[in-house]
Parts: C-alpha cells; structure tokens; sequence
C-alpha cells in the first residue's frame, strides 16, 4: 500500500503564524474527530499551547460510537486535560461548548473584571484538516462568519471573528510533518481529513473494508448484505452487485464502489463508528495508558 503524506507547504506557513500569534490569545480550543481523536491529534500543535488553558473537541460525536466516545472521552479528562464532546453541526452543542470554553478562562475573565476591564478573551481554534474547525465558529457566531467545506484544506489564513465576549482565531488545519502510524494515517482518509486526491481510492477503499469487517461487521451486513468472512476485495465486489455498479459488458464498476464505500461511512449510512482504542489514545499522547 502506497505510503499517505500530506503536509503542503502553507501548513508549515499556517504553523510558524499560530507560534507568532499564540501570545495574543488567552486559551486553545483543539479540535479532534470524535470517530479518530488519536488519529487527529497533532502533538505539535498541542506543544504550541504551552500553559495557556487548552480543551479539547471530540468533534463530529454524532457519527462516531457513542459508548466508545464516552470512554476516550473519561481516559482524556483522567489525564488531566478538559476535554467535551459535542457535534458543533447541532444547534443543541451551543450551550455544552459556551460553558467550557467559559470554565476555560474564568479564572482570567474574573481578574479583568477586577480591573474593570473590557477586554475580550481570545481563543485559537487549532487542528488538523476538515476536524470542523470552521463549522465550530459559526456555531458560536450564530452565521456563517468561516468558510467551510466537506474536503480537507479550506481555510488557508488566520482570520479573527468575534463570538459575544470572545474573539476565535480560525488557523488553517495543519498536519503532522510525517504519518509515521499509516493506521491511524488511513483512519484520517477515511473520514477525510486527508485530501482525497492524493489519496489512492482503490487502496483506502479496501483498508476500510478490511477493517470494518473486524470493527463492525453488522455495517457491512446492514448496508451491503455481506455477512460471510470475505475479503476486502471479496467485499468490494459484494458492494458493487449491492448498490448496481455495473459497467457494460457485466463487469463491476469498481470505481463508484470504492467511493460509495467511503462516502457511506462519512455520511453515517454505515451507522456510528469509532476507529481509535484507548491505547491508541496513550500511543498518540493525549492520553495515560489505561490500568
């Protein structure tokens, strides 16, 4: 399988701009996928917060399964870390997120107020690629004030938006340099954090159904009617006479399968699934191992 590595050169840019400008902010807020939290955690950007306050996002919790996001989300905060999961897609995240990012910096929000100070707080929202980063500041400024999209790579600048008594940095999605765990790297491409075109579809396609019949057979079951032990590229066939992917001449059209494939798991049509386990949240940092 191809080696994934994605690391353009605006995000080695977008990082020496976030290490410029994180003395003007207050708090981080980290953005991770609540499906891949390990995989989608840059320990680099995490190390730019220093010892300003930082809460992490498992974000987009309405695709991922929920019993294991509570789980991750328990071994986190027993690190020590403040951590929330929310889906900032749903109106109803609104007040979850208000009230952390409030308990983030209420210690310095009360020693403004004591000096009679107006002066709003600032976040930098920080993560890898299409985490939500953007969907998230709209949320808080109730309109669409960051640009957004469902391909990774969409913010490209630093913008401020005000959001009541906060100001948010919206910093582009930034990469690690080097995948060095190509699992966890093809975890990122299935949910999309990777830019599918440099990705080979064939190959991501296949991983995904390889690990799916491990993860969650009753998916591929429910959605494809395979529920025999097959091979990934058994599987891919079983997709294409599912869903009528057939070219002329009766072969299966393998292309439109391997895309159904991927877009049915980031569209939920697969149901809520989470790929990480809590050992890969101590692998990647963010996390102590579980006793």
């Amino acid at each position: 399988m191809k080696t994934i590595q994605w690391y353009p050169g605006h995000m080695a840019k977008a990082v020496r701009m976030m290490e410029e400008n994180i003395t003007l902010c207050d708090a981080v807020v980290f953005v991770l996928d609540a499906r891949c939290p390990a995989a989608s955690y840059n320990a680099r950007l995490s190390a730019l917060a220093g010892s300003k306050p930082v809460l992490f996002l498992l974000n987009k919790a309405d695709l991922a399964d929920p019993n294991a996001t509570d789980a991750l989300l328990a071994q986190i905060r027993r690190s020590g870390r403040q951590a929330i999961r929310i889906s900032c897609t749903a109106a109803s995240s609104l007040r979850i997120l208000r009230e952390a990012m409030e308990q983030l910096v209420r210690e310095k929000a009360e020693r403004l107020r004591e000096k009679g100070s107006k002066k709003p707080l600032r976040f930098l929202i920080a993560g890898i690629p299409n985490t939500g980063k953007s969907t998230l500041i709209n949320l808080l400024a109730g309109a669409k004030k960051a640009a957004t999209g469902d391909k990774a790579g969409v913010t490209r600048a630093k913008q401020w938006v005000k959001c009541g008594g906060f100001e948010l940095m919206d910093t582009p999605g930034t990469m690690p340099p080097c995948c060095d765990d190509q699992i966890l790297a093809r975890r990122l491409a299935y949910v999309g954090c990777i830019n599918d075109e440099i990705l080979e579809t064939d190959e991501i396609a296949l991983a995904l159904l390889g690990e799916l019949s491990k993860l969650r057979p009753s998916a591929l079951s429910e959605r494809y009617g395979i529920e025999e032990e097959l091979t990934p590229a058994e599987m891919l066939d079983r997709v294409c006479k599912t869903r009528g992917f057939i070219l002329r001449g009766g072969e299966f059209d393998y292309e439109r399968g391997e895309r159904a494939v991927i877009d049915d798991l980031r569209k939920g049509k697969l149901g809520r699934i989470t790929f990480d386990s809590a050992a890969d949240l101590a692998a990647a940092g963010l996390a102590r191992p579980e006793e």
